[in-house]
């Protein structure tokens, strides 16, 4: 009964997976700028690959240190477009290969899905950083008190409109491309608002492991280029041995150096907070210590071979040491999922969008994975609890309730001798 119900059904999913297995393998077009083609017309084939990756590299570089001279605000306006372009072109693909042109309302309720659920994480996002901004203006004070109930209802909204929109002929297909749509909301959207919270952390947080990995990926690419004889895994038949064991040191040397230099500037190393008074991010504060320079022991047996006993650096560059091997170790396998996902669906790039490089997701597939692993290991190992968040919980608390927290912490203080009874007579 139910595979002729299947058939009455007309086209399914599994019609439409066919159809993408049987495809070829498209073919890309040359997007290479005619000016570099012009420049690399008598260089191989691999040759003229080499030197386009690398310029277009360097340019990605050079944009990279540009947004980050802009500021904080800046970089998270390019976190969401990054965002946005990662969800299109996975979105798109679903479109293109499962042939969803006949399917009532996907676009728009992918896009409205979208929408939805950037608006409750960065609505997280504003009531946790801009407290009191938010307590000051009277809207925003109503839109955080029932920010997770508009967040639901708008949610509620869209899976009604889904239902609504099911058609007898496409159930299948339908539910497919639901779950599809939520899948990639949860590996875009749900890791760049990972890459937002590290940024609030210190722009340490931030630049160090996203240039750990661009290190790892440019490293491996270039020891491969030149030395890789000996295959790593079937998923990514150009990736060797020799470029991932390269890469691996190149890269914890790199954020070794990196972790050095940016350690001594209050502007990477401060949390980035929001300023009332000027009404601006600001990144100013005392460095904690694990940015201020301590001495530690070398082991006896490297003592032998460098003849030093000790030596100088910033705690976080022992951190540094972790956020570089899961860059170079763990973060590839971002990589080979992605393969593993365009082979899947018989395509060579997610998009065609930088020269060389394909699309946005393909440049970002193992810097999702690394926002995930950097705040998770802040939560673990680094973050404590923030006094100022406490004192602005505290002043919106009513007169009773703020007398009682603090007769019960005077109290405290008191039995562990911190106040004198003379102080609690006063």
């Amino acid at each position: 009964e139910s595979e002729s119900e299947a058939k009455v059904d007309g086209e399914t999913a599994s019609d439409s997976e066919s159809r993408a297995e049987s495809a070829p393998l498209p073919v890309s077009a040359d997007d290479t700028p005619e000016v570099l083609n012009r420049a690399l017309s008598n260089l191989s084939s691999r040759w003229k690959n080499w030197w386009v990756r690398g310029i277009l590299t360097l340019a990605m570089i050079a944009f990279f240190f540009i947004i980050i001279y802009l500021g904080p605000m800046v970089l998270m306006i390019i976190v969401m477009c990054v965002q946005i372009k990662c969800f299109h072109e996975i979105i798109t693909i679903g479109y293109n290969v499962y042939h969803s042109y006949d399917l009532p309302w996907f676009r728009t309720l992918s896009w409205y899905f979208l929408l939805c659920v950037n608006y409750f994480f960065y609505g997280e996002t504003v009531t946790d950083y801009f407290f009191t901004l938010v307590q000051r203006e009277e809207p925003l004070r109503i839109l955080s008190k029932y920010h997770r109930f508009i967040s639901f209802t708008l949610y509620l909204i869209g899976f009604c409109m889904f239902v609504l929109s099911l058609v007898k002929k496409h159930y299948r297909l339908q539910f497919y491309m639901f779950g599809w749509t939520h899948v990639t909301l949860l590996i875009v959207v749900t890791q760049s608002h990972l890459v937002i919270h590290n940024l609030f952390e210190g722009m340490i947080w931030f630049i160090v492991p996203i240039s750990c990995v661009i290190c790892n990926d440019i490293m491996a690419y270039m020891f491969g280029f030149f030395f890789g004889r000996t295959p790593l895994i079937k998923l990514s038949p150009k990736k060797t041995w020799e470029g991932f064991i390269g890469g691996f040191f190149a890269t914890v040397v790199f954020g070794l150096l990196l972790s050095y230099v940016m350690s001594g500037y209050r502007c990477f190393v401060c949390p980035v907070e929001y300023n009332n008074d000027t009404n601006s991010f600001t990144v100013d504060c005392e460095p904690s210590d694990l940015f201020r320079l301590q001495e530690y022991n070398i082991p006896g047996v490297i003592q032998s071979v460098i003849g030093w006993k000790t030596v100088r650096m910033y705690p976080f560059q022992i951190h540094s040491i972790a956020l570089s091997t899961f860059a170079s170790l763990i973060g590839p396998f971002g990589g080979f999922f992605a393969s593993g996902f365009k082979r899947a669906f018989k395509i060579k790039d997610f998009a065609n969008t930088i020269p060389g490089h394909g699309g946005i997701m393909d440049r970002f597939d193992c810097q999702y994975l690394m926002a995930t692993f950097v705040n998770v290991y802040i939560a673990s190992f680094i973050r404590g609890p923030n006094p100022s968040k406490l004192i602005q919980q505290f002043l919106t608390l009513r007169p009773d309730q703020q007398l009682h927290i603090f007769n019960t912490l005077r109290s405290h203080l008191i039995d562990k001798g911190m106040l004198t009874s003379a102080t609690e007579d006063e």
